[in-house]
Formats: C-alpha cells, sequence, structure tokens
C-alpha cells in the first residue's frame, strides 16, 4: 500500500517544476552575490542539543533520530541556527561584518499536511556582525531586489518591531502569561479573537483602547508617530525611532514604495530581539518570506554578536509568479546501431552550441510518434552510414 506513497508533507519535483525552480533560484543568488555575500552549505543532520535547541522551531515540529552513538540528531529546521554555529565556529577569526547566503531545504513535521509541505526550500542571507539600523536596510533592500529580479512585481513587505509590542503588553498587562495570550492571537492573525479577549480583559477603558488600536497601526511612517502616543517607557519609544530611521534608509535604496509599517506583527520564532518584517504577494495567502534582527542567538553558541538577515521560501514564491512556463529546446538523434559513432559525433556538435540534445536508439523506441513530440526537433541517422534526415 506504500509503494506510491510518500511521508506526510514531502513533495516530489518533476522535471518541468524542477527547471522553473532553478531559474528562478538562480535569478536569486545571482543579485545576492552581486551585493556581496558567499553562498555556504550546511549538514541536513544536525545535533538537537545545539541546532535543534536554538533553531526556535516548534519541538513537535522537529524529525528527530538517533545516530550510533546515542546522539539525538535533527533534520534542519531553518538554515539561521547553523549558520550562527558555523558563525561562531570555523568563521570565529573572520573579521566583522560576515555577509552568509544560503539556498537550502529544511524539514518540519507537519501533524497534519493540508497543503503545508515538511520540506522546502529557502534562499536566504545572514548579515552577521553589523548592529546597525543600516544593516536592516541593506538585507531588506536586497530581498526586494533579489524579488524583482525573478519577475515577481506586485508584491510588500510589512514591517514591525518585536520591542515595540513587548514594550506595550509589559507597561499594560505585566505578566508575561498575559502578553502571550495576545500574541498568539496576533501571531495569527486573528484580530477578531484578539479584540474579544482585550474586552474580557480586567483592565481600564484607556488601557483597552490601547491595546485595540494596535490592530489599526499599518501604513506609512506617520504610523511610528501615532503608536508613540500610546507607549512610555523609551524602549518603545526607540523601537519607534529606529523604524522610521530604517524607512528614511530604505527610500534611499529607491524601494520604499514595496514596504509598509505593520507594528501589530509578531513572529513565532523567539530568537527576533527588535526589527521584524513579513513579505506578501497577492494571491498568495502565506509568507513568501520573512526576516529580522537577532542580536542574542550568537551568544547561544559563546560568540556574542548582532545579526540580521531573511529567509525566502521558494514554493511560496513559486505560486506568487505564477504559471511560468521555460520552453527550452530539446533535440533529439535517433540512429540504428550501425550509426552509432556517427549520431554521438553530431549529438557533441549540437551540445557545443548549447543545445540539449538526446541520443536515442531507435531499438529502444516502443511508440516512435508519442517520443518524437516531446523534442523541438529531430534529427534521424539510419541506414547507410553518411546520411542525416530531420
Amino acid at each position: 500500500m506504500f509503494m506510491f506513497e510518500k511521508p506526510l508533507g514531502m513533495r516530489d519535483t518533476l522535471p518541468g517544476l524542477y527547471v522553473i525552480k532553478e531559474s528562478v533560484r538562480k535569478k536569486m543568488m545571482n543579485v545576492i552575490e552581486s551585493w556581496g555575500y558567499q553562498f555556504l552549505e550546511t549538514p541536513t543532520l544536525e545535533f538537537y542539543e545545539t541546532v535543534g535547541v536554538q533553531s526556535a522551531i516548534q519541538e513537535q515540529q522537529l524529525f528527530k533520530l538517533l545516530d550510533r552513538q546515542g546522539h539525538t540528531l535533527v533534520l534542519r529546521p531553518d538554515m539561521t541556527a547553523p549558520i550562527a554555529r558555523i558563525a561562531a565556529s570555523k568563521l570565529m577569526k573572520e573579521s566583522l561584518p560576515l555577509r552568509l547566503a544560503y539556498s537550502a531545504n529544511v524539514f518540519r513535521a507537519q501533524q497534519h499536511e493540508g497543503g503545508r509541505p515538511a520540506e522546502f526550500e529557502q534562499i536566504g542571507i545572514e548579515l552577521i556582525g553589523d548592529g546597525t539600523i543600516s544593516a536592516d536596510a541593506e538585507a531588506i533592500a536586497l530581498m526586494i531586489y533579489a524579488l524583482k529580479n525573478t519577475g515577481l512585481k506586485d508584491f510588500k513587505i510589512s514591517i514591525g518591531h518585536i520591542g515595540f509590542i513587548n514594550a506595550l503588553f509589559g507597561e499594560i498587562l505585566g505578566k508575561e502569561e498575559r502578553a502571550e495570550k495576545l500574541r498568539r492571537y496576533l501571531y495569527e492573525k486573528n484580530f477578531v479573537g484578539y479584540r474579544e479577549h482585550v474586552k474580557r480583559l480586567s483592565l481600564s477603558t484607556i488601557d483597552k483602547e490601547r491595546l485595540l488600536r494596535v490592530i489599526d497601526l499599518k501604513g506609512g511612517i506617520e504610523k511610528a508617530d501615532e503608536a508613540s502616543s500610546l507607549v512610555a517607557c523609551d524602549s518603545g519609544k526607540k523601537a519607534l525611532e529606529d523604524l522610521k530611521q530604517l524607512l528614511i534608509q530604505l527610500r534611499a535604496y529607491e524601494v520604499d514604495q514595496y514596504i509598509k509599517l505593520e507594528l501589530n506583527i509578531v513572529s513565532h520564532m523567539s530568537y527576533y530581539t527588535s526589527v521584524i518584517f513579513e513579505l506578501y504577494a497577492n494571491g498568495v495567502g502565506l509568507p513568501i518570506g520573512n526576516g529580522g534582527r537577532y542580536d542574542h542567538l550568537l551568544e547561544k553558541f559563546e560568540r556574542p554578536a548582532p545579526a540580521t538577515g531573511f529567509g525566502i521560501r521558494l514554493d511560496n514564491l513559486l505560486e506568487a509568479l505564477g504559471d511560468l512556463k521555460l520552453n527550452k529546446d530539446r533535440y533529439c538523434i535517433i540512429f540504428s546501431r550501425e550509426n552509432r559513432q556517427e549520431a554521438f559525433r553530431y549529438a557533441n556538435k549540437l551540445r557545443k552550441e548549447g543545445k540539449q540534445v538526446v541520443m536515442q536508439d531507435i531499438s529502444g523506441i516502443d511508440q516512435i510518434d508519442r517520443f518524437t513530440g516531446q523534442f523541438t526537433d529531430i534529427y534521424y541517422f539510419l541506414g547507410k552510414p553518411g546520411k542525416v534526415r530531420e
């Protein structure tokens, strides 16, 4: 019964989709490399006690297994934690900032498939060692230019700040348990549930109004000024000033038309510390990518350093790009056995011209019309050597 089945959430990539994915991937990688980022690879398997624990992916979503020594391993659930491990070890003698990039599959177990893959490819960058707003602006601008190079047009980057939400919830709610319930509603974009929960809280009318106004803090730079009236503490006001500076710097990159503030953004990734952002495109219900600043992750690997970055899900990006068709010409040489060498020489000639060429012995074809229908042109080397027929 399992002959044609796959594990929950796993996908096959057939030749047509593979070609499209490869094309989109290369377009993004070319832009990332042109900005001075260096690509690397990490193992598919990591130790649970290091990367697994620090990845901030929920425990039930980790694929775990044991090695022969009894160590618990995980299939890497994201790329940020593995790259933090590398930066804190093998690259620790390199001068900062580091500009690193990756294109790799990650694995997150699903309880119910529901269209959600358990294995998917991420393309992204990590800028390690620069704690300035300038680094956040570079990461966001690079993501936009990489996306534009794929042909994506109708998309927006929603930018928020963990520090603002934490400050506001801390002032009004006090206890972290109470704040966490509201964060869950915001993370799930369940604004109806958020409103109802706020209304049931034992708070003053003014404080309830402060919490409810969070839902509407979406738009341009003016929303940072509006939000400033909701928080009193220095950390909350500084978070908003950081966002205003970030928007000013993004104008210099000429990408501000793709940007909007969304001050109610909350991430499930617990290592984010300040600026966070999500990428959305028309026609796709889920984020195509996300990112932000994580200034405390590397200290978990005993090398403190600020960092920021982004990751884009290639499957969601392909959905946003729509019905892409890359009809690359393919040619076929059909030969009889006595013409094998001559057919091979002619195939090599075409291949040197950059063409994709299939060589096929005619005796191995069952239905010739059906077989030849997939090619742009057919060349026949049949009968007496030296004769080519198209």
